[in-house]
């Protein structure tokens, strides 16, 4: 298999592979700890490939496959990660560079953002608010952070990936 296949193979397959990893069910007091992994994930490639794999279009199906698998007011999932791709994406020359620990913090501010923005659509489709603890998750994404870009980082390096 040539390299330029073994990394689109690993671009999609990481992919997949958030998406999948949305939809593990969690026992009902652990649910508000579960990250939004479709969103660390595309944040992640991001940051590394920038506008040569992930662009709007790319947020916007990855969305629409969430909102599909998920069960969800079509177009939620899809709005929300074009926006934190599209920020991302925006800063990616500053963001690639910040040290660990502030990454981390952005990260956290837009995982906070695609909060507020799944609180807005939510409030418009007429649900209640949400409890308090519904708020753990973003906290809980960037602290995987550091771990999640290292580890991704680590097995490019392994497979020799660019």
């Amino acid at each position: 298999m040539n390299k330029q296949r073994a990394s689109l193979l690993w671009f999609v397959g990481s992919l997949v592979f958030a998406l999948l990893s949305m939809l593990v069910p969690l026992p009902a007091p652990l649910q508000p700890f579960k990250p939004y992994w479709p969103a660390l994930f595309l944040l992640y490639w991001a940051l590394e490939e920038g506008d040569a794999r992930v662009n709007l279009g790319l947020a916007f199906i990855v969305g629409l496959s969430a909102d599909l698998l998920d069960g969800v007011l079509l177009g939620e999932q899809a709005m929300r990660l074009c926006a934190m791709v599209f920020i991302a994406l925006r800063f990616r020359s500053r963001l690639r560079f910040f040290p660990m620990w502030q990454q981390t913090l952005a990260v956290l501010a837009l995982l906070l953002n695609d909060r507020v923005l799944l609180l807005i659509v939510r409030t418009f489709a007429g649900e209640s608010l949400p409890p308090a603890t519904w708020w753990i998750s973003p906290f809980v994404g960037a602290a995987l952070w550091p771990f999640l870009f290292l580890l991704m980082d680590d097995l490019r390096l392994r497979l020799r990936i660019q």
